[in-house]
């Protein structure tokens, strides 16, 4: 069993900055990527940044240049730095992680998601 702790999301004013993190923990043999994904009622969730244990990042376009991920491995965490924040940028923000488990399986594993709303 995996599981995928997040913190740091909440109210702030626009312009502002939030940091989340997300915690992996359980029967991890290693992880091969983790990243955050955004979701608003009514649409898709979407990507917003992933990172690979080699330090590979893929980041949206629309927070290109205001959001940073960054990850530590040896902690099984990954953190999104969100500055400038934006009113659209509120929704709720779930981690994501591809672990091989300690059964020698590939598998996506998702956090419960957490809130972040910015006010304009």
């Amino acid at each position: 069993q995996v599981q995928l702790v997040e913190s740091g999301g909440g109210l702030v004013q626009a312009g502002g900055s939030l940091r989340l993190s997300c915690a992996a923990s359980g029967s991890i043999l290693s992880v091969r990527t983790m990243g955050w994904y955004r979701q608003i009622p009514g649409a898709q969730r979407e990507l917003v940044a992933t990172i690979t244990d080699g330090g590979t990042v893929n980041i949206a376009d629309s927070v290109k240049g205001r959001f940073t991920i960054s990850s530590d491995n040896a902690k099984k965490t990954v953190y999104l730095q969100m500055n400038s924040l934006k009113a659209e940028d509120t929704a709720v923000y779930y981690c994501q992680a591809n672990v091989i488990t300690r059964r020698f399986t590939s598998t996506e594993y998702w956090g419960q998601g957490t809130q972040v709303t910015v006010s304009s």
